[in-house]
């Protein structure tokens, strides 16, 4: 192969992660903004609740 070839397939591969990448992301996003701001906000307030347990604070 010429060496005009291997960039164009090195292209083509890099051009392939970024859909591949983006792909991933869009999807992440839209699992994490099905979540309502109660079920957040309740995870919030058990994930506080689990860090309290495991380290109590020097007052």
């Amino acid at each position: 192969m010429r060496a005009a070839t291997w960039w164009k397939v090195l292209g083509l591969a890099g051009m392939a992660g970024v859909v591949a990448t983006g792909v991933a992301v869009t999807r992440a996003e839209r699992q994490r903004q099905a979540y309502t701001p109660e079920q957040v906000r309740d995870r919030l307030h058990q994930r506080h609740a689990e860090i309290e347990q495991e380290q109590p604070t020097a007052d």
